[in-house]
């Protein structure tokens, strides 16, 4: 599981300068006509000790964006190219969004503080650099369950109603405007990489490779940082899409500007989760291919690694980077049985019997006739209890069969104690629930079910944590 956050003190950092002026431009946020604060995630402030600011302070720093002491001066819009939907982009950048400031948690991790919809900079193109308010929530929603459910991923900060009206194609206008601020390990993307190697920019490229290694993972560079650092992506990479996987979940995007160094799943558009285990099921409406489909998220990241291991060809030999890319498929397999045993709350034994069991596992789940959050809420701690709307098939050879595997496995002490698995329905995060939390804040200004939503998704969290899965 992820970690969870812990109380720290405030350690500002100021890291991404090494790096120098080639790698971002300082911008200028937007000026907003109001500010309402409606989501504000104080256990992950109180962590880059931040939980003592007031009302006051908070809009002055996560709205108007007044310098953090000892931290970033002024915004930095950062700098990347990317393959969007296979197609490359050399005209990418942050274009409505910013890196605000960098942090350090109690365990030194550096952290950025970065925003969405703070903004027109450089790379904004035809863009008006805002972010509706819809938008806003979804992305809460979505990295809220994420957490929950122990997948990487970016913490939803701060979300403020910025009071702009906003046109937009895809959603009903006017729309209703925010300004996100998002908390995470790096904004560095496999992009970054990539535009250093379409300008030819070598040295550059060494000094990018040198900073991830030492912020990211703690390691010195030398005269393999490019192959160990690809290794190190690739292994973070294939327990993110293992992560995807068990969870249910369909990004949408994972272009390559959108998958970062450190594994981090993040930028939430069109995301949605499966209610089956269906690998044709897309999130995006413009995705006509099923190229990002939730069977095709793992082949979709690898594509992706690939292209990092190309850009660092300019100062690494190619087959130095061979191996990292040529294990992925091994990674993700391991991580995906690591990452589905923990959602179950069993314990892993050997490889081979664990890799049969989660192929009968899949198999199960693929004939559509139980619901993902249905069958691991029902299964947690590889027992059931009580009665569930699942019994019928529970009662079928095929599931009889995965029952008697599941019964040998010893549960993950605790898997199963807290009293969130005593309740009738699991916690889930599907379109339609989704889309009723938004039209009771469209219709009403109604927030309540948004903030129930994410008091229930925390209580699951806590749920699947207290097992130590």
């Amino acid at each position: 599981m992820p970690r969870r956050p812990q109380p720290s003190s405030y350690a500002p950092a100021t890291a991404i300068l090494a790096l120098g002026d080639a790698f971002y431009d300082p911008v200028q946020p937007a000026r907003f006509r109001q500010a309402i604060l409606r989501f504000r995630n104080q256990a992950w402030a109180e962590a880059v000790g931040l939980g003592g600011l007031d009302a006051a302070g908070w809009i002055q720093h996560f709205v108007r964006f007044a310098p953090l002491p000892g931290t970033l001066p002024q915004p930095l819009a950062l700098r990347y190219h990317g393959h969007q939907f296979r197609v490359y982009n050399p005209e990418l950048g942050d274009g409505r969004g910013f890196l605000f400031a960098q942090l350090r948690d109690g365990d030194g991790r550096l952290l950025d503080l970065g925003t969405k919809g703070s903004g027109r900079t450089p790379y904004s193109r035809f863009g008006d650099g805002r972010l509706t308010l819809k938008g806003g929530v979804r992305e809460v929603l979505a990295s809220e369950m994420l957490e929950a459910l122990g997948v990487e991923t970016s913490k939803s900060f701060s979300l403020v109603e910025t009071g702009e009206a906003l046109e937009r194609n895809d959603e009903p206008s006017p729309a209703r405007s925010a300004l996100l601020v998002r908390l995470q390990h790096s904004h560095i993307r496999i992009g970054t990489f990539q535009r250093l190697a379409f300008l030819q920019q070598a040295e550059e490229m060494r000094t990018l490779v040198d900073y991830c290694l030492r912020e990211y993972y703690r390691e010195q560079s030398g005269e393999d940082g490019a192959p160990r650092l690809l290794a190190l992506v690739a292994d973070a990479a294939a327990r993110l899409a293992a992560a995807y996987v068990a969870a249910g979940f369909v990004h949408g995007v994972l272009n390559s500007d959108n998958v970062t160094v450190t594994g981090e799943s993040f930028d939430y558009g069109p995301w949605r989760f499966t209610p089956y285990w269906d690998g044709d099921f897309t999130a995006a409406y413009f995705d006509q291919a099923g190229l990002y489909a939730f069977g095709r998220q793992p082949e979709a990241i690898h594509w992706n690694l690939v292209q990092l291991a190309k850009a660092l060809t300019l100062i690494a030999p190619a087959e130095d980077l061979t191996q990292a890319i040529e294990r992925f498929p091994a990674l993700f397999q391991s991580a995906l049985v690591a990452a589905v045993f923990a959602r179950l709350g069993i314990r892993q034994t050997e490889p081979e019997r664990d890799t049969i069991f989660l192929v009968k596992l899949e198999n199960i789940l693929g004939r559509k006739e139980v619901a993902i959050d249905r069958f691991f809420f029902d299964w947690r701690g590889g027992r059931r209890r009580g009665r569930s709307p699942a019994d019928p098939f529970y009662r079928s050879e095929a599931m009889q069969d995965l029952i008697r595997d599941m019964r040998a496995y010893d549960a993950v002490p605790g898997a199963a104690r807290h009293s969130y698995w005593e309740e009738d329905e699991p916690c889930s995060m599907l379109i339609n629930e989704v889309e009723a939390i938004w039209r009771r804040i469209d219709d009403a200004d109604d927030w309540s079910g948004f903030e129930t939503k994410i008091a229930k998704v925390r209580r699951m969290g806590e749920a699947m944590r207290s097992g130590g899965a």
